[in-house]
């Protein structure tokens, strides 16, 4: 064949393709159209290995994440350019380069599964080959996390390293004893202390398998399913297309494991629908951004953060999602009241009934995505690992989609003469169901690069935080600058997080912050799920604060908007995310006792005060509740929403009493100022 290629050369066109028209005899073609038939078919073979790992057998810890990641590097290199304006879709020297990149990494991850035995056998007594692989592994995941993740978590990365080896010359206050490189590297790449550790574990397992569910969602149709419901919900309600990217970014959001990813995807149909109706396009944007932020803390999925915190906090997992849904809907609920507000503000009307979607038509269509969904949360609650949950969900949503397209196919096909056949014999049907399971398993593997690079990454920061002891210095660094005070503690985790995540995904930054700040919250007393919730919480803030905010970019470059305009609304929007973290140091938001019951009075009544708290702050921000409001109840409102965020009963009463006469102020008093009068066109003036 290679002697057919070169003969055929003189005959090529100089658009690189055969005589002939076909690109066959071109080389070059020829080895580009073959490194893309090998990422789709690795990408392929890495889902259906999780999926055998997931629900089938279970491998050894150390062979399953070696597995995964190898898979995971060779995808990334293939995918993920070495730098920007370098071309995957020609030859040069970076494409034989990322070759070589791959076969390392298939050596270094070959050489655990050979070795394993071995390995644990001589923990500490290391041969020169075992620190040649450690060195190269571990460089190529720093390489990884460069094109994935940016230099950013790279230069935490390198420089957790270099203070692992540097130690006995820090100053005093970080000072340790110092590690050789062979104990840094073999410590990162040869055991599970480091990058095989708990986050790229959790990353194999768990998170792969969810990961995956969204993708099958996706190419099944289940995510527009939701979108449609969402919007056939709410779409004729006042600022209706708002609402329902509130609504549709909790249904996706939490199946989805970036907050970015979900305003691409669900924005792309709500932020048009918002600049219809009325909405500026920065506000689209930031509403957009702030509901899509909030998908990352709804259950049952989270992101990838109840399985890292069910994992870093020895609770089930089915604890996690418990405690964690109320916090959830109340970040919600303020996100529906700033949208209300603004549209009542700007006199913003519902979507005309007859350009909704028909809620029985959209039932009727999708219904039977409501059945893997039922399948998930009952697999969960009859206590099966959130991994064999993931396998059973993938499976019933292949099922339930395959089942409801053959009876669509079946229907039509036998339909009466002169109806609407289908244009595809059985055989085009079975090829298109083929075609589209295949699809949803490569989209789930592409899926799954951006947060296995970061779990890796996050190994060699844990690892090298474990062994420098660098948790328990920083702990009580924070001890020290926050005076044993837990507000002003949580305040601190929460500029951390900010600084965080302008270079790392969400699920790194709550690793790091767990591992750094988790432990001087416990030795305030805060209990270790309550610590972890409000750690996790604050590393979803660089999604919507600038100067990244990450997902409020996404949302201006889909809306059209301004960055930081959209930024700065966005963030505004998102002032649950907070308050609620600091709720739940004081009161007992999640839950009380060691099993975190919700049926108790205490925590019934923490609901109630901080929801109505919520509703009074985002009233007091927009300045708007029933009409504009004066600047005696913005005032009355801030104090209500105070007073219902305190700890103290009588902090409580006030906040009942001022909110109570704002309401109704707002409800039977009419101000004489003109400013407040409405518009011939029935709006407040906003001046």
């Amino acid at each position: 064949m290679t002697g057919e290629t070169s003969e055929s050369k003189p005959s090529q066109r100089s658009d690189g393709a055969s005589g002939d028209g076909s690109a066959a005899s071109d080389p070059v073609a020829t080895l580009i159209q073959v490194t893309a038939a090998i990422v789709m078919v690795l990408s392929i073979s890495l889902s259906l290995y999780q999926l055998y790992t997931a629900g089938i057998a279970a491998l050894t810890a150390l062979v399953q994440r070696s597995i995964h990641l190898g898979a995971i590097l060779a995808l990334t290199f293939l995918l993920k350019p070495p730098f920007k304006g370098a071309r995957k879709d020609r030859l040069s020297v970076w494409f034989f380069f990322d070759w070589v990149l791959v076969l390392l990494a298939v050596v270094c991850v070959l050489y655990i599964c050979i070795n394993l035995n071995a390995i644990f056998e001589r923990q500490g007594d290391w041969l020169p080959a075992d620190l040649a692989v450690s060195i190269i592994g571990t460089i190529l995941v720093l390489e990884a996390c460069r094109r994935v993740i940016g230099l950013f978590m790279t230069g935490i990365c390198i420089v957790g390293m270099i203070y692992a080896f540097f130690g006995p010359y820090m100053p005093e206050l970080i000072i340790h004893k110092g590690y050789s490189i062979e104990r840094i590297a073999t410590t990162l790449w040869l055991t599970t202390e480091g990058i095989f550790g708990l986050p790229i574990g959790v990353a194999a397992t768990f998170v792969y398998v969810f990961v995956l569910f969204g993708a099958v969602l996706e190419f099944t149709g289940g995510g527009n399913f939701f979108i449609d419901l969402a919007y056939a919900l709410t779409g004729r309600f006042s600022g209706g297309p708002a609402k329902t990217s509130v609504v549709a970014s909790g249904f996706m959001g939490s199946v989805s494991g970036s907050a970015v990813g979900n305003v691409v995807a669900t924005g792309s149909f709500t932020i048009p629908m918002m600049k219809r109706v009325g909405y500026r396009p920065h506000v689209a944007g930031a509403i957009e951004a702030a509901a899509s932020t909030g998908g990352q803390l709804m259950p049952p999925i989270m992101g990838a953060g109840a399985f890292l915190m069910a994992e870093f906090t020895n609770t089930s997992y089915l604890t996690i999602i418990k405690v964690a849904l109320v916090p959830a809907i109340m970040y919600y609920l303020t996100v529906l009241c700033f949208v209300h507000f603004e549209a009542k503000k700007e006199n913003l009307k519902g979507q005309a009934k007859e350009n909704l979607p028909r809620i029985p038509r959209v039932l009727r269509e999708g219904l039977h995505f409501i059945i893997p969904l039922a399948i998930l949360i009952y697999v969960l609650v009859a206590n099966y690992s959130p991994m064999r949950a993931g396998f059973v969900a993938v499976l019933s949503t292949f099922a339930a989609s395959l089942i409801a397209n053959l009876v669509r196919w079946t229907v039509a096909a036998n339909g009466p003469a002169g109806g609407d056949r289908p244009r595809t014999s059985l055989y085009g049907f079975v090829r298109h169901e083929f075609k589209q399971v295949l699809g949803a398993l490569e989209k789930g593997a592409q899926s799954a690069i951006m947060v296995s690079v970061a779990c890796a990454a996050a190994g060699i920061i844990v690892g090298m935080v474990t062994l420098t002891g660098m948790g328990l210095k920083f702990s009580s660094l924070v001890l020290d600058l926050s005076f044993g005070i837990k507000a002003l503690a949580i305040l601190l985790i929460g500029a951390a997080s900010l600084v965080l995540g302008m270079g790392l995904p969400v699920t790194a930054s709550y690793i790091v912050l767990a591992t750094l700040a988790g432990p001087a919250l416990l030795d305030m007393g805060v209990p270790v799920l309550v610590a972890h919730m409000i750690v996790f919480w604050y590393s979803q803030d660089a999604n919507v604060t600038p100067p990244v905010s990450l997902a409020s970019f996404a949302g201006a470059g889909v809306a059209g908007a301004h960055p930081m305009k959209t930024a700065f609304t966005s963030w505004k929007l998102a002032k649950g995310l907070y308050i609620i973290p600091l709720v739940m140091a004081y009161r007992p938001l999640l839950g009380m006792g060691p099993n975190y019951e919700l049926l108790h009075w205490d925590v019934i009544f923490t609901m109630i005060t901080t929801s109505v708290g919520l509703v009074a702050f985002a009233a007091a921000l927009e300045r708007y509740f029933i009409r504009k409001a004066t600047w005696l109840e913005t005032v009355l409102f801030t104090v209500a929403a105070a007073g219902l965020f305190w700890t103290e009963l009588w902090a409580d009463v006030i906040g009942w009493i001022a909110f109570g006469v704002v309401v109704l102020l707002q409800k039977f008093y009419t101000p004489a100022n003109k400013d407040l009068q409405p518009l011939p066109d029935g709006r407040p003036d906003p001046h």
